[in-house]
């Protein structure tokens, strides 16, 4: 592969081929596109737009810089990614690194409200010790069924982030237009964001945009994989 046609932070290695293999250059239809993705269009095929991966790959690289110096200052991110599809796979490389993540359905206020959201956090995570050590089996089965229950909502919920004591200084967002909400709370509070910014999104919603594909699982798998190679380098 010619020089030019890779990137490197810390050796991570950003190839257009892999990423075209992958899918990052297959955008929306072109009636979906967003006046501000055109810059980082180079066509259109099939009536619809094909993204710059050339520019997805400088693009890419300014946000893995971005978070490689975040973790070697010892600062925290969180993962969000709440499409059906995009779920397990954001959830195991955010457990892969050990970090916080927003699977299911993103809380309003996790960001903006997040002492109430510690409050039902620590609330959480105190009921699991209490079943941990069997303080409930003195209930009625009836009443530990409810306690399950809820046990499950608040574990469906807050799992992801119960080890998140403050908010973090950064935040990936897997679709933006999705979890629009969680980077608006994020700007609130001057979190910066990370985040893949498909043919149909404002691309300016994000500190550091990633041009690419935010429906296929190939696409957003290839730009986690490379984001948990930076993080687990610290």
């Amino acid at each position: 592969m010619e020089e030019d046609k890779k990137t490197i932070v810390k050796d991570i290695k950003i190839n257009l081929e892999e990423m075209t293999n992958a899918g990052l250059g297959v955008g929306h239809t072109v009636s979906r596109l967003h006046p501000k993705m055109k810059a980082y269009t180079s066509g259109i095929k099939n009536n619809t737009n094909v993204i710059d991966l050339e520019k997805t790959a400088k693009e890419f690289s300014k946000a893995l810089k971005f978070i490689s110096n975040l973790v070697a200052d010892n600062k925290k991110i969180i993962f969000v990614g709440t499409k059906i599809q995009m779920k397990e796979l954001v959830k195991k490389a955010a457990e892969d690194c050990d970090i916080p993540y927003v699977a299911e359905r993103w809380l309003g206020g996790t960001f903006t409200n997040f002492e109430t959201i510690y409050k039902r956090v620590e609330y959480f995570k105190d009921m699991e010790k209490k079943k941990a050590v069997g303080e409930f089996n003195k209930y009625t089965k009836k009443e530990r069924l409810k306690i399950d229950k809820e046990l499950e909502s608040l574990r469906v919920k807050f799992e992801g982030i119960k080890n998140m004591s403050k908010l973090p200084e950064a935040v990936f967002i897997s679709d933006l237009k999705k979890d629009i909400t969680c980077a608006r709370e994020a700007r609130r509070k001057g979190i910066f964001i990370v985040a893949i910014t498909d043919t149909n999104i404002d691309p300016d919603l994000a500190d550091y945009p990633i041009p690419a594909n935010d429906d296929a699982i190939s696409s957003v798998k290839y730009i986690l994989e490379k984001i948990k190679e930076v993080i687990l380098q610290k």
